[in-house]
């Protein structure tokens, strides 16, 4: 075991999980530790009333980002999505919409199958997600969120070859679920911006992983039920000081999985929307309470892939 650690250390990897807890010297462009994002904004609706309440409970926040996908937006609706971003200085997270989930594949709901999760199936789905990706670009979108390994590599070559604009940023799902630093780095690789890690990893093993890799790294330091239920608010402060540069993500404890989201579904967004924002008034007190040195960004800051101006034409990058 000595001769594999060593070898692996060589490789450029920590040669365990870091029980040690080194301290991350690593951070944002703007010289921040941490950002908040709050997830599951399924809609313009749902966006408003996000700003409304960080109005009310004193609250930063730096990037939203929604799960039912660009696909499920009407063209008015991802409009709005991007001008609010625009307005309000912060970056908007959509996922793309084809996926394994959304399939008429029966294998994610099969007890055996669930391992294929949000995964494409097949090139006409890869297709349909970059068509998805080049609409929310030309409507000035410029994050977006994908749960497949091919997605991620075609994306970044579209982006190589000006048929995606360069400042696309790539956010990793959490249901990719790579949950080591060598996977990880393999992803980092092959064009993520930003990683979202599994929410079971403990404090050891997010430290591990941040020695392997640049990127951020967003957490659910609130995880849905359906993604574990943790309510993680007193170690917030450790996870921002040995993972920086982390996006803290305040999902939600006891509510329903609405995905994919509509207009039938629009009051009960609103209302977990304005209750994550709650959450993480709390969460933010514990930083302010425990670790008052830590460091955050202003809206807007750089790094931050805050939606552009609307186009017309496909590829205006080039």
């Amino acid at each position: 075991m000595k001769q594999t650690r060593e070898l692996i250390e060589k490789l450029g990897f920590p040669a365990s999980d870091c029980h040690d807890l080194p301290t991350s010297t690593k951070r944002f462009p703007d010289g921040a530790q941490y950002r908040v994002e709050i997830p599951s904004v399924e809609g313009p609706a749902s966006f408003e009333a996000v700003v409304e309440a960080c109005q009310t409970y004193g609250v930063t926040i730096h990037r939203i980002s929604q799960g039912s996908g660009i696909m499920l937006l009407t063209d008015e609706e991802l409009g709005q999505m991007a001008a609010i971003g625009q307005r309000e200085n912060l970056e908007v997270s959509l996922f793309v919409g084809p996926r394994g989930t959304w399939d008429i594949t029966p294998m994610s709901w099969a007890s055996a199958g669930k391992i294929t999760g949000l995964r494409s199936q097949g090139m006409d789905q890869l297709v349909y997600a970059i068509e998805d990706v080049k609409r929310a670009c030309r409507m000035g979108i410029r994050s977006i969120l994908v749960a497949d390994e091919g997605l991620l590599w075609l994306v970044n070559e579209f982006k190589k070859t000006g048929e995606l604009p360069d400042d696309l940023l790539v956010k990793v799902s959490v249901q990719m679920a790579q949950a080591n630093p060598v996977s990880i780095r393999l992803i980092e690789q092959i064009g993520a911006g930003t990683y979202n890690v599994p929410t079971d990893l403990t404090l050891a093993r997010l430290a591990a992983i941040r020695q392997a890799i640049d990127i951020p790294i967003d957490i659910y330091v609130e995880a849905p039920d359906d993604i574990g239920g943790f309510i993680r608010h007193y170690e917030i402060p450790e996870i921002i000081r040995v993972a920086a540069p982390v996006y803290i993500k305040f999902g939600l404890r006891n509510s329903p999985n609405i995905y994919p989201s509509g207009t039938h579904l629009e009051q009960t967004s609103i209302s977990l929307c304005r209750e994550r924002v709650r959450r993480a008034r709390i969460g933010l007190d514990m930083i302010s309470r425990y670790a008052p040195e830590l460091t955050t960004s202003q809206k807007g800051a750089i790094g931050l892939a805050v939606p552009a101006l609307p186009v017309q034409e496909e590829r205006v990058w080039t």
